[in-house]
């Protein structure tokens, strides 16, 4: 039984995810909010594992963990430059009033100028003929808007942000993590958590919010080397270097020959790719993408994104940039945040992998979703990601099977909670259903599990079944049970 990938998915993956519960637009009884996302029941498990995969990956780099408040006073942004500088470019039509970025409406006129100033962007609308993408009036009035959400002084501490990302939160704390991590470079410090960005036009659901999930790292490394550890990665990644054509390469090569700037750089690229694959983005539409200088954003010396494709369109997932956000903290608050090694004393600098979490969830949907050739639609996510293992069925309410069932399934959740139990609807109903939010294995109990204690598990994309005896999963689990591995579903019969 085939499958093959739907054309169009966003709309796809959107109504699937409100109907079945991942995720829906909040506030919505009272007409809803621009740029607020609720994450239903399936979509907070799916969550969680995708920071849980990404959690995993840089404990085993031997990262600290660390969190800190989503509130920040306003001495930090204004050391980090945030408050001077984080802001967009943004243009309003006098017609319609459609207010985007500038940068949206003058690319949908054919150019590709980046706009760092009003003044700037002033002068090229009056320079050139741009038009609004709505109704199609000249577009003419300019302005910047400020992307941090202001909380005004509500007492003796001064103004207060909420955080548009968390790496501030991890370098003021820098001395005091690396005092931890007894005095050693190199150093990653990991954080999960919330962030809140003032967006003109929030869209597209997951992909542009005003409040968001973030995982972000910083890796502190020696300047003059920012070497983290070799690259013994052997598969290829495609990149895009600075207005070049995209290449297949291996990071370690790419290192070697310049076209990425170091070894940190290189092996954080790579490193990302492994985790974006296992959390079920797919290879063939995934690359990295080096930004063009004058894209760069203020704290910034040299950015790759990797980006997914989503319908012809690529989008940023997770952004790898080259930092020095601790000089500029050092200068500002007095604090040394020099660190003693064996060529002096030296300020680290920073390679950040940045990771927006709803952007990442999005296209792992649109990457996972097929439909079969009798029109079902399937969510063919990896295992450790789906938010079910398995979904447990009796093959009818009565007999016994029924009573076995929820027997097998108690026991089973006992050792793997992330099990589902169903038994309204007909057998063919309950397979679509959990073959539609991803869950990889379906256990139904029918007459002969009554007389030898086996069940039979069906395998979501395959639908091929298997016979085993209940106790072998209950035992030892589905996931990497070997006795229920996928090629033991090969040339079985639906």
């Amino acid at each position: 039984m085939s499958s093959e990938k739907i054309e169009n998915t966003y709309e796809k993956v959107v109504e699937l995810a409100k109907r079945r519960g991942f995720f829906w637009p909040s506030f919505s009884i009272y007409g809803g909010e621009a740029g607020f996302y609720d994450y239903g029941p399936l979509g907070v498990l799916l969550k969680d594992n995708i920071i849980r995969i990404w959690k995993e990956a840089y404990l085993r780099e031997n990262a600290l963990m660390i969190d800190t408040p989503v509130v920040v006073p306003r001495a930090v942004f204004q050391a980090s430059g945030h408050v001077d500088k984080f802001l967009d470019i943004a243009a309003e039509c006098d017609k319609c009033h459609l207010r985007q970025k500038l940068e949206t409406f003058t690319k949908s006129a054919g150019f590709q100028e980046v706009f760092d100033t009003v003044d700037s962007g002033l002068a090229f609308v009056n320079e050139h003929v741009v038009k609004c993408t709505n109704c199609g009036a000249r577009i003419t009035r300019v302005f910047d808007v400020r992307q941090m959400f202001f909380l005004p002084d509500q007492g003796s501490s001064g103004d207060l942000f909420l955080r548009p990302e968390t790496a501030q939160g991890i370098f003021i704390n820098f001395k005091i993590l690396n005092n931890i991590f007894r005095g050693k470079l190199p150093m990653a410090v990991a954080q999960s958590g919330k962030g809140f960005r003032n967006e003109i036009a929030p869209r597209q659901s997951l992909i542009r919010m005003k409040e968001f999930n973030m995982c972000e790292v910083e890796v502190f490394v020696h300047p003059e080397k920012k070497y983290w550890a070799e690259i013994d990665y052997d598969e290829d990644i495609t990149i895009c270097p600075r207005s070049s054509p995209p290449l297949r390469v291996k990071a370690r090569e790419a290192v070697e020959s310049g076209l990425i700037s170091s070894n940190a750089m290189g092996y954080f690229i790579t490193l990302t790719q492994r985790i974006l694959l296992r959390m079920g983005i797919s290879k063939e539409r995934l690359r990295f993408r080096q930004h063009e200088k004058n894209e760069l954003a203020h704290y910034s010396f040299d950015s790759w994104d990797a980006e997914a494709e989503l319908d012809g369109n690529w989008v940023e997932i997770t952004g790898i940039a080259d930092r020095n956000d601790l000089r500029n903290h050092e200068k500002t608050s007095g604090e040394s945040m020099s660190v003693s090694t064996d060529e002096g004393d030296i300020v680290p600098s920073v390679i950040e992998p940045a990771s927006g979490v709803d952007r990442i969830i999005l296209s792992v949907l649109m990457h996972s979703i097929m439909t079969r050739d009798n029109g079902y639609t399937v969510l063919s996510l990896p295992a450790e990601v789906a938010p079910y293992h398995a979904a447990v069925f009796p093959l009818m309410k009565k007999n016994g099977m029924d009573q076995l069932a929820r027997e097998i399934y108690r026991r089973l959740s006992m050792i793997d909670p992330y099990i589902f139990y169903d038994e309204s609807g007909s057998i063919g109903k309950r397979y679509a259903r959990q073959d539609e939010i991803g869950t990889p294995y379906c256990i139904t109990i029918d007459g002969t599990s009554l007389e030898d204690g086996t069940v039979t598990i069906r395998e979501r994309d395959s639908a091929r079944q298997i016979r085993i005896n209940a106790e072998e999963i209950i035992n030892h689990g589905l996931l990497g049970n070997p006795a229920i591995s996928r090629d033991k579903f090969s040339g079985q019969s639906s």
